[in-house]
C-alpha cells in the first residue's frame, strides 16, 4: 500500500512539473519586439556600410565583429579577427553596441 501511494505521489509531482513547463513555453518562444528589431537592422546596415564593428551580446558572451551580410529577420553574418564567418540568430541577441 505504501509503495503504491509513493509511486502515485511521484507521478502526480512529475505531471505537475511537466505541465508547468509546457505552460511557460510560450513565454520563452516570443520573438524580438518590432522597435528593437528595427534598431538592430539600423545598426546592421551602419556596420555593413561603414565597416564599423559591433559588439553582440549573446547569452552572457560578447562577440565583436563587422556585419558582412544580413539574412532577413532570421540571422546576421559577422566576421572578426579570429573567425572569418560567424552566423548569429537575431532572436538570440540580448544587446548590441557600436563605437
Amino acid at each position: 500500500m505504501f509503495i503504491r501511494r509513493h509511486c502515485i505521489r511521484r507521478f502526480v509531482f512529475a505531471a505537475l512539473v511537466f505541465g508547468l513547463g509546457w505552460a511557460a513555453a510560450p513565454i520563452y518562444a516570443q520573438s524580438t519586439p518590432a522597435p528593437v528589431a528595427q534598431a538592430y537592422q539600423e545598426l546592421f546596415a551602419a556596420s555593413q556600410k561603414d565597416k564599423k564593428g559591433l559588439a553582440f551580446y549573446v547569452k552572457g558572451q560578447m562577440i565583436p565583429g563587422v556585419v558582412t551580410r544580413v539574412m532577413g529577420n532570421e540571422a546576421v553574418e559577422v566576421r572578426n579577427q579570429t573567425y572569418g564567418r560567424i552566423v548569429i540568430r537575431i532572436d538570440s541577441i540580448d544587446a548590441l553596441a557600436m563605437n
